[in-house]
Order: C-alpha cells, then structure tokens, then sequence
C-alpha cells in the first residue's frame, strides 16, 4: 500500500502542474479551484458515507480539517494555479520543490521531534542557492514581463511554506477521524473558500468553458484531488513526514518533462543548473530527517505523531 501510494503522488502529481497550465488558459484560477475541489470534495463525502464510513463529527474536528484543507489547497494549491499564469509549469514544479526545506524547519518548530542536523542546514543553504539560480533570469530581467514572472515565483515560495504547514498541522492535530473522510472535509472546505473567492473578484463572467480547459479540470479531479491527494493524506498518517516529502524531487522532473512535450517550454541552463542544486538540497533535507526520526519510524504511525 505505501509503495501504491507512493506511486500515485509521484506520477499524477507531477502532471497536475501541466493540468492546472491549461485549466487557467480559460478558467480563472479561483473560479477553477472552486470547481475542481467542490466536485472532488462533495463525491468522496458520498462515497465515504455509502461505504459505511462515519462522515459528520464534531464541530471543532470539522473546523481543524476545513482550516488544514484551505492551507494545502487555497494557500499552496490556488497560489500555484495564479503563478503559471505567468510561469512555465517547469519552473513552478521546481520551486516548489523546496517544499521539504519548510518541513524541516515546522517539524522541528511545531513537532518538536529532531532537530535540524549539520546535514538539514547544508540542504537548506543549498535551496536557497538553488532559488537563486532559478530566480536568475527575472531578477536580472528589466522588462515588465520579467518582472511579473520574478512576483509570481515568489509566491509559490509563499506557497509552499501553507502547503507545509498544513501537512504538518495535519500530522500533529490527530483528531481521531478516519483519514479519507477527513481528506474529503478538507478539500470541500477548500472548494467552498475558492468559490468565495471566486465570486469576490468576479470570475463567473470571465470564463470560458472549453472542452479542453474543462477537460484539464476533471482530469484534476480525478488524477489530482481523487487518487493524488487522498494517497498524500494516506501517506501523511503512516509514514514519516520525511519520507513523504520526496515527491518533491520526483514531481518537478515528470512537470519538467511534460512541458517540455506538450507544452514545448524552454528548459534552459538556469533551469538545469537550479533543478540539480534544489534536487540536491532536498535530498540532503530528507536523508537527515530521516536519521533524526529513525527510532519513532519503528513506532505504530499514531505513536511516531505524537512524539
């Protein structure tokens, strides 16, 4: 099951990137989030409740999975889909490959089960190189287009920090839910904020609804928040965090590869130069995590989150 799991995270996230890329092309971001994430939400809650699982529970473990939810998919995933806008799906894939550099450093403030090791600080030194190399080109870039796309990937920065923190949230409120009824409470939640948000800043009269862009969008749904995210929570509640987040230098080379194909975007020495520096980092990251953990992986999953 977990090397299943793996395996989903790893293929059909490295490909969402590409779907969100052409789900904006006609459907603004908010509005498409809204979409994808209420579908997806509303029929795992069905599914949950026609397979016997227990679906309503209290109000305060509805709130801790709505307020998880709204972290990894309004402030990660939303924050995303705005920066392809303006970024290749490449480019995006790799920042947010940092995301196990926030992981060290919640899991170490909020868990307070290790303590970033001489190994941790080098990882994290060299994703900061890493974004420099990447950021290369808009930071030197004196048109306005440069400087819209330097903005937009330092959002995902932002990003990647309330993905993090919501994965961790996660592991550390165990509220007693069953996991896939909890995932389907968070990503409701997370459709409900986007339509709000949609509707706030008025996307409905600026949408155009293709086959294409809606295709991209069930494709999501069903790739993405079905089958990637329910295998991502899975994963967050049976295995060490660290581990969890190697998908982070998995994803970024499927995303690279796929807009090079389809999308025909440039990959050009930056992106080489940093996608190998913020690889490198992460793996630094999570093989010392990994050391630091070693005596609560051996622990029941419950136990090894509550140290």
């Amino acid at each position: 099951m977990v090397i299943l799991a793996f395996g989903l995270v790893y293929l059909f996230w490295g490909s969402t990137y590409l779907g969100i890329d052409i789900a904006v092309q006609s459907i603004p971001p908010a509005l498409m989030c809204g979409v994808r994430f209420s579908i997806a939400g509303i029929v795992m809650l069905a599914v949950c409740a026609l397979t016997g699982r227990k679906v309503f529970y209290s109000p305060r473990q509805i709130l801790l999975a709505a307020v998880v939810g709204l972290l990894l998919l309004m402030g990660g995933n939303l924050t995303l889909a705005y920066a392809e806008l303006s970024v290749s799906t490449g480019l995006a894939a790799l920042i947010i490959a940092i995301t196990p550099l926030w992981f060290l450093v919640l899991d170490s403030m909020l868990l307070g089960d290790h303590r970033i090791s001489a190994r941790g600080k080098a990882g994290l030194g060299l994703g900061i190189l890493g974004l420099f190399v990447l950021f290369y080109p808009e930071l030197t870039s004196r048109t306005a287009l440069g400087r819209k796309e330097l903005w937009a990937s330092l959002s995902l920065i932002g990003g990647s920090f309330s993905w993090a923190l919501g994965s961790v949230l996660s592991k550390r409120w165990q509220s007693g839910m069953d996991v896939f009824s909890a995932t389907a409470w968070q990503v409701t939640a997370a459709g409900l904020g986007n339509f709000v948000l949609a509707a706030l800043l008025g996307d409905f009269s600026h949408a155009t609804w293709t086959t294409r862009s809606l295709s991209a969008v069930m494709y999501l749904v069903v790739c993405g928040s079905w089958i990637g995210y329910t295998a991502y929570i899975w994963l967050l509640e049976h295995v060490p965090t660290s581990k969890v987040s190697t998908y982070a230098y998995v994803n970024p080379v499927v995303a690279v590869f796929l807009g090079w194909l389809i999308l025909h975007e440039r990959v050009d020495r930056f992106i080489l130069a940093g996608s190998a520096i913020v690889v490198l980092s992460v793996i630094l990251v999570t093989s010392a995590k990994v050391q630091e953990k070693r005596v609560s992986e051996e622990l029941p999953a419950v136990e090894a989150a509550g140290d």
